[in-house]
């Protein structure tokens, strides 16, 4: 036995550079906050996120039966990791809301932070959880709102990629941020154009100077009599020589900023993995291949990242379950003819083909077919095909 293993009392060597690596803190990122406003005030980023957050969560976990490997929690049999993840997590919420409440902070804050307290699971809020390294190991504990300890061994942790730390995920909004605050500057000038009666700032000439009295008074007066906010069509009569003169030329065309918008929305559902096209109305004939790419390419590596997590924690390998997910299934009419040639050449039984079609097996189905054809059986080359004909003799006996 090695050194390190009577100093550590450990089966496998420690990593030398994590001495480097801990002894941190690991705080929610700056701007998740922002993120949070965009998400409730800003159309595309909360229909993008809530997309993935709905498609995410309604895809169910398979426990692969086979014999388990050891987990960070022992002794749970396989029928309660199945309850908690497909059933009911805790009996204050129904499964979809748990899951939902945890693929939102894997988007917003790049992180998931589930509490196991030996019989349920509970979603902590990512951006109060604090993430305290360990010098020697990996992590030492998790804070939450800094005054709530949690050991490694209670808290399952979803990471999203990052670069800077090994700890904390970096969110997939982080590099959308300036496009999101363009994309909410814009309606904002939107709506203080309207709020100031849509009308742009005029410029009073007058050849003479005029007295700081009098300018006041002319202002207050066209300040009250000519008000498109409060319906003021009012005629006014200009003496002494004044004159009026726009300020600019710009109207609301000019300030729809329609293209801009649109193209930053794509760039927004781009750093998301949301096609584009999916938010589109109308018949186009992309939209089966980008939702299939959308699954393959969004959804299922989520549910893989999630299950990985859950996968160490329980210590039963674990599946997704997409019989249910029409965007990954072929078409019906192409389906069909693939699992009757299957059946029909004696590949895989009938009952394997319901099952991978979602259906109950049926009894008496279990056995694989023996395909028959006209140049011989399938059992046996050398027989079968065209039967031999009797001789004469042996018809008259």
């Amino acid at each position: 036995m090695a050194w390190y293993h009577k100093l550590f009392n450990l089966e496998e060597k420690q990593n030398p550079a994590q001495v480097y690596l801990g002894g941190t803190v690991e705080s929610s990122r700056e701007y998740t906050q922002n993120y949070e406003s965009f998400y409730e005030s800003l159309e595309i980023v909360n229909r993008g996120v809530n997309m993935i957050v709905d498609d995410t969560a309604e895809i169910p976990a398979m426990i692969v039966p086979i014999e388990a490997a050891r987990g960070v929690v022992t002794g749970v049999k396989r029928s309660k990791v199945f309850q908690l993840l497909n059933k009911q997590a805790n009996p204050f919420q129904d499964i979809s809301a748990f899951k939902r409440n945890c693929i939102t902070d894997f988007l917003i804050d790049g992180n998931i932070f589930i509490y196991y307290d030996g019989a349920h699971c509970y979603h902590l809020p990512a951006d109060k959880v604090r993430i305290e390294t360990d010098p020697n190991t990996f992590i030492a504990k998790y804070t939450y709102e800094n005054s709530l300890d949690y050991s490694p061994n209670e808290i399952i942790h979803i990471k999203e990629n990052s670069f800077n730390s090994i700890y904390r995920g970096v969110p997939r909004l982080k590099p959308a941020f300036r496009t999101m605050q363009l994309l909410s500057s814009m309606r904002n000038f939107q709506d203080n154009f309207f709020k100031n009666g849509a009308v742009p700032g005029l410029v009073l000439k007058s050849p003479n100077t005029l007295s700081e009295k009098i300018k006041e008074r002319m202002l207050a007066a066209w300040s009250m009599r000519y008000n498109p906010t409060t319906g003021g069509r009012r005629p006014l009569i200009l003496d002494g020589g004044l004159e009026v003169e726009p300020m600019s030329q710009i109207n609301f065309k000019e300030l729809d900023f329609q293209d801009s918008i649109r193209a930053n929305e794509k760039v927004i559902l781009e750093s998301l993995g949301v096609p584009p096209i999916l938010m589109d109305s109308g018949n186009n004939a992309n939209i089966r291949p980008n939702h299939r790419l959308y699954y393959l390419e969004t959804i299922l590596p989520i549910v893989r990242k999630v299950g990985y997590a859950l996968e160490r924690f329980f210590g039963f390998e674990l599946s997704e379950d997409v019989t249910g997910i029409p965007a990954l299934q072929p078409e019906l009419r192409d389906q069909a003819a693939y699992y009757a040639t299957l059946v029909n050449t004696g590949i895989m039984s009938a009952n394997e083909a319901r099952v991978a079609m979602g259906k109950e097996p049926i009894d008496g189905f279990d056995e694989p077919r023996v395909p028959v054809n006209l140049a011989g059986s399938a059992v046996n080359p050398e027989e079968g095909g065209r039967p031999e004909e009797s001789s004469p003799i042996e018809e008259e006996e």
